[in-house]
């Protein structure tokens, strides 16, 4: 998911609609925005969907006001349907609030345990509705201290935006493995977006990243910063910088864009291979290529085109879905790839199902080699943090050596980046997490220890 807030800015909902349009690759099944009006009366609208096709008869005409909170959906087929687009609003004697939130709580299961004993009726699965009835059941006064304890109550990784009538939160996860960060804008009003990238369209500009275990309050006062949480830790998710993430997008001081590149250039050193074109795979996986094709001086061709308007293939909910839209997603480039020995570059292998259709698709079209060269670390482990990859079993190489693996996708040849390699692309975080290649997770495994006991 991704998740933007505006303060302080005429026809908020305008420019949350058009930030949110560049976070539209981090989910497309669903989006929404509230915003606060002057009086302090909330206005909604929330869809299933990409955005311009939630936003289509002058919605955002009937969401007034200077501050607001949007959301774009990340597809997860057990958390599906639109009662579970965001953002929420929530009716409470305290004061009235919104959330939007992005990853996952991996002591869910606990809390909402925890909070049904306590009375709490829930109507979504989601994390953000969890953390608001924390926050409701918070005896503290000030709101921020509510939000301190409701969040010193989680673990995993998140950023969560929550909105009151005068004010917007803005909260981290305390391993930072989660991305947020803050802009100003001309007129002196404040943007938080999941990624830098939305900042350009918004005419805002990067202030600093949203540090792990800290909440942001933006109102009057303009920025001011409490820290939940002193067990801080720099941890952002790898697959932030080599997948998920826009390549124009700065996250914690590392380009994407040239964190890709490098990861490129390190794959040729430590995976060469004579062949006559390198080829990537749109879009994420370019910037990789052209690394390795510098690095190793085979030329960079575009021997695979992107259809327009087909959404991103690995964030789809249901695996025959995703099946299908490869074929619609890409088309070899024929008169270039025919005859010729191709590096196909890709940025990760998940479950393979993608791979294995591209190298056929390149063999029909002429290629006599197809040598597969992946910018990332063997998949091996199940994401915790807010990667769709809920069982081993869907990962190709959770039970297959890399041999297996090359066999399974019908590869000449098959090589993978090196853990270290893929810490040592990233210039801004010094120890970036890489759990699902290495099994080492950086945060407890709840319902991993209840079944152990």
């Amino acid at each position: 998911m991704g998740v933007l807030a505006v303060y302080g800015v005429p026809r908020a909902s305008t420019l949350i609609y058009y930030g949110l349009h560049n976070l539209q690759h981090r989910g497309q099944e669903g989006g929404g925005i509230i915003t606060f009006d002057q009086k302090g009366y909330p206005h909604e609208y929330r869809g299933q969907g990409l955005l311009s096709e939630i936003f289509t008869n002058g919605e955002l005409d009937h969401l007034p006001g200077t501050m607001g909170i949007g959301s774009v959906k990340y597809a997860n087929a057990s958390k599906g349907g639109l009662h579970n687009v965001e953002p929420l609003f929530f009716y409470h004697q305290s004061g009235d609030f919104a959330i939007a939130g992005e990853g996952n709580l991996i002591n869910a299961r606990q809390v909402s345990e925890y909070l049904e004993r306590h009375g709490s009726i829930f109507q979504t699965n989601t994390d953000s509705e969890l953390l608001a009835h924390l926050i409701k059941k918070g005896r503290e006064e000030d709101r921020i201290h509510k939000i301190v304890k409701a969040l010193n109550m989680v673990e995993g990784g998140f950023t969560f935006v929550i909105m009151t009538k005068n004010r917007i939160y803005a909260c981290r996860d305390k391993y930072g493995i989660k991305p947020l960060c803050i802009g100003r804008m001309p007129d002196g009003g404040f943007v938080v977006s999941s990624e830098s990238c939305a900042f350009e369209i918004m005419g805002a500009e990067f202030i600093r990243d949203v540090t792990p275990g800290e909440i942001v309050s933006l109102d009057h006062h303009g920025i001011r910063s409490t820290l939940y949480s002193h067990f801080n830790r720099h941890r952002m998710c790898a697959m932030e910088y080599i997948y998920f993430a826009r390549p124009d997008s700065d996250i914690d001081g590392c380009n994407v864009h040239a964190y890709r590149k490098e990861a490129g250039r390190r794959l040729y050193r430590e995976c060469p291979v004579e062949a006559d074109m390198v080829v990537g795979v749109p879009e994420s996986s370019l910037s990789a290529a052209m690394g390795y094709a510098e690095e190793s001086g085979i030329p960079y061709e575009m021997g695979l085109v992107k259809h327009k308007y087909v959404g991103r293939t690995f964030i789809e909910p249901v695996q025959s879905v995703r099946e299908l839209g490869v074929k619609m997603k890409l088309s070899p480039v024929r008169s270039i790839v025919n005859g010729k020995r191709i590096v196909l570059v890709d940025d990760s292998i998940v479950r393979g199902t993608t791979s294995l259709k591209i190298v056929k698709l390149l063999r029909e079209a002429g290629a006599t080699e197809v040598h597969v060269r992946i910018a990332s670390p063997m998949m091996r482990f199940t994401c915790h943090y807010g990667v769709d990859t809920s069982t081993p079993e869907e990962l190709l190489c959770s039970h297959r050596t890399l041999e297996e693996a090359r066999q399974a996708i019908g590869a000449d040849s098959l090589g993978y980046l090196s853990p270290e390699s893929t810490r040592d692309s990233c210039f801004g975080c010094a120890d970036p997490c890489q759990a699902c290649f290495t099994g080492e997770y950086p945060t407890l495994l709840y319902d991993e220890l209840v079944e152990n006991d």
